[in-house]
């Protein structure tokens, strides 16, 4: 008979997982200040839609949006135009069948709920509140508010949602920079084809992200549940 034991292992402490991370304090505060910045100036232009205090610089802007609409800004503010339509939709949708085909139920849920409050509720409860004229001579077809921009909300929405949903950590501040160019060519675009002054892609691309990043802070430790569960059949197989 060996004279050594068999000794158990001893249980080593586990690993505190994503999900046991308070919620960022950061995070809830920039979308606090976006969803303000986004409240503030719908209540500025409800109380005179046909001349808030800003018209002045919008119409100036206007203004430097005028000249020949043809060549690349041209084919460029219809690719954006058409993203930010309808035919957009694609975009959510097939993220949404990519979470699902991994079984990321809970992100898949995330993404549709986030997606339908923050386009449909926000923004349009936002655009009867206010029912802002859109300038005159639009050169694409646009409904009947222009306060806020649903374009630079949808794009600014996607931007959060995609880098919270697919992006890795280490290369969301690569994201986060060109998200904000993304975002920065919608809210140019609707201004180039006189769609929406530009204060109402101001409004609209601050709803999008505040909501998307109120969304993510209210959310975070399931959908880090959701990402323990997934690495832990990985991290349990004997090596």
């Amino acid at each position: 008979m060996s004279r050594h034991t068999l000794t158990s292992a001893r249980p080593t402490a586990a690993r505190p997982g994503a999900a046991d991370r308070p919620r960022s304090p950061g995070t809830l505060l920039l979308a606090v200040l976006l969803l303000g910045l986004a409240a503030a100036l719908a209540l500025t232009v409800r109380a005179d839609v046909a001349n808030p205090p800003f018209q002045g610089a919008d119409e100036r802007w206007l203004r430097w949006m005028g000249g020949p609409h043809d060549g690349l800004p041209a084919a460029l503010a219809a690719v954006l135009n058409w993203f930010g339509g309808p035919l957009g939709a694609v975009v959510p949708l097939g993220m949404l069948v990519f979470l699902l085909v991994r079984r990321r139920r809970t992100s898949a849920g995330f993404l549709l709920g986030v997606y339908l409050v923050g386009n449909m509720l926000v923004v349009q409860t936002l655009k009867h509140l206010v029912d802002r004229p859109r300038p005159v001579h639009p050169l694409v077809r646009v409904d009947h508010g222009s306060f806020p921009s649903g374009h630079a909300a949808g794009a600014a929405l996607l931007v959060v949602l995609a880098c919270v949903l697919l992006v890795p950590a280490a290369r969301r501040r690569a994201w986060w920079a060109g998200g904000v160019v993304f975002t920065l060519a919608m809210m140019w675009s609707r201004t180039w084809l006189h769609a929406h002054w530009l204060t109402d892609t101001v409004a609209g691309a601050a709803a999008g992200a505040g909501a998307a990043l109120l969304a993510w802070w209210a959310f975070s430790p399931a959908l880090a549940r959701e990402h323990d569960r997934r690495q832990r059949p990985a991290s349990s197989l004997p090596a």
